[in-house]
């Protein structure tokens, strides 16, 4: 059932939200992007297979050409369809961890265009873990591209409505499959002479990715040549300017009085924190990801926080350093790109 400030907001505007599936297809079939609901983040897709329809999602999201897609579908025999080949430990990842929040990155078969990889080899992969859009994904007979449903380096859509707020008048559909469960994108793995290599911190974490096949390394970021999606320095980020703060920094209150144009006393700095309050900032301003400090919670809240804060008017916004442990370092992640620091 679609809420009623959706169906109001349709009334003036292009894009239609609706949780048919088959409307969807037909808009894909036709070589039309919508968007499309995943447990991560809502994901701008198109036939990931067809050259033009993926140029599609470049152009609605201003992204650049070197920073190349992820493919999604719905089981494992259609993944084998549109990759070389897929290692074994790449299979045991898959088989313990799709449909899930991660991603792997294999060597592509010729049926994936260049402008899906920005000219790679290799091809990130998921199955995500919504039953909508796995119910949309057995539906093709093509995997779906499909990066975070937002422009560019903006914050990434955790609902129907934000995807609607930003690229509303540029697409026909929105798949409306509610709040996203994790909220911040998939982890994504790769495999380098026989090395596991972590491209992108995300919704799965290291830990558990490490008690499945022991030890992988860690690559934070390649601001100039992405070897997979989300490696950019600068990404993710509001309009305010964004900075981190350590756990417990008895330097924060002086910090900010010293900023030029910004009164912390005039309600112009807004703030991310984990559990608890900073009694040095203005309360009304503030957004507690998890009152119970549970990180899942605060990841799933962590874009919704960050899109409010940054429809607020504000001067800044700033944000607690999480603890570097499950999906804390997903969020750290997703703070550091999003930061002017």
């Amino acid at each position: 059932m679609i809420s009623g400030i959706f169906k109001k907001i349709n009334l003036n505007t292009q894009a239609k939200i609706g949780n048919d599936i088959h409307i969807a297809k037909s808009y894909l079939m036709h070589g039309q992007p919508v968007a499309i609901p995943t447990e991560t983040v809502y994901g701008l897709a198109a036939n990931g297979l067809d050259a033009s329809s993926v140029a599609k999602i470049f152009k609605i999201k201003e992204r650049p050409f070197f920073d190349p897609l992820i493919l999604h579908t719905n089981n494992l025999d259609k993944v084998r369809g549109f990759v070389s080949h897929i290692p074994a430990i790449a299979n045991k990842l898959a088989q313990q961890f799709w449909p899930g929040p991660l991603t792997l990155v294999l060597p592509k078969s010729t049926l994936v265009p260049d402008i899906a990889t920005a000219g790679l080899s290799t091809v990130g992969v998921r199955i995500p873990n919504h039953p909508l859009t796995l119910s949309l994904l057995s539906l093709l007979d093509f995997p779906l591209a499909a990066p975070s449903a937002n422009p560019f380096g903006y914050i990434s859509p955790t609902t129907a409505l934000h995807v609607h707020n930003q690229l509303g008048a540029k697409i026909e559909y929105i798949l409306n499959g509610g709040p996203c469960s994790i909220g911040v994108e998939s982890t994504i793995v790769g495999f380098e002479d026989d090395k596991v290599i972590v491209y992108r911190l995300g919704g799965l974490g290291i830990e558990d990715i490490e008690r499945a096949i022991g030890k992988v390394h860690v690559i934070s970021e390649n601001e100039n040549n992405p070897a997979a999606p989300g490696m950019l320095k600068s990404h993710y980020a509001p309009k305010i300017p964004l900075y981190r703060i350590g756990i417990n920094n008895i330097e924060i209150f002086e910090k900010f009085t010293r900023i030029d144009g910004i009164d912390v006393a005039n309600n112009q700095i807004g703030s991310m924190v984990f559990k608890d309050i900073m009694a040095e900032f203005p309360l009304n301003n503030q957004f507690i990801l998890s009152p119970n400090g549970d990180l899942n919670e605060a990841a799933k809240n962590l874009f919704s926080a960050m899109r409010q804060l940054d429809n607020m008017p504000l001067k800044a916004i700033i944000s607690e350093v999480f603890p570097p442990e499950g999906l804390g370092v997903a969020i750290n992640d997703r703070i550091r790109r999003a930061s002017v620091q």
